[in-house]
């Protein structure tokens, strides 16, 4: 299996001070990958690449084997490039579920208007993200969670949901 995201001998510096150094790895379809470090190891700032808010000094990114040249954040997250931080910015007395619909909304393509008045696309927009939702529960082994307020949950489950949301 090809790899979703691949990150090519990527360097970035910061006034000549290295932050990355020829860092070259792949994610493929279905992983969830983690980047672990100390203090000053690049982490965030090859995050910021993949998010477009930084643009590397060398390298090349790819995702889904087409070159990804310093993507928009918006266009990175609709990609399904996304981060999560230490502190969980989530809705805590929203469900599981919800979070997850709340996270989706970055792909909806209905207007507010149509939404209220419970026009088609609207109607279709709502059924495709839940079952989407749906999907993320499974695949994260949250269905048990799934009606039950975020903020009730532990953290390493807020966590969870936090990269569901992604």
């Amino acid at each position: 299996m090809s790899a979703l995201l691949e990150v090519r001998n990527v360097s970035l510096s910061f006034k000549g001070v290295k932050a990355i150094s020829d860092l070259s790895f792949s994610v493929r379809r279905g992983e969830i990958c983690a980047l672990i470090g100390p203090n000053g190891a690049g982490k965030s700032s090859l995050l910021n690449i993949l998010n477009g808010v930084y643009r590397a000094d060398a390298g090349q990114l790819f995702f889904a084997e087409q070159p990804l040249r310093r993507p928009h954040p918006l266009t990175a997250a609709r990609l399904g490039i996304g981060r999560t931080f230490q502190n969980n910015a989530l809705f805590k007395k929203m469900s599981v579920l919800d979070n997850l619909l709340t996270g989706l909304s970055r792909f909806q393509r209905s207007f507010f208007l149509e939404q209220a008045l419970g026009l088609p696309r609207a109607r279709r927009e709502a059924r495709a993200f839940t079952e989407r939702a749906e999907q993320v529960l499974e695949f994260l082994e949250l269905q048990a969670w799934r009606d039950v307020a975020v903020g009730s949950l532990p953290y390493g489950l807020q966590k969870r949901v936090g990269w569901a949301g992604r």
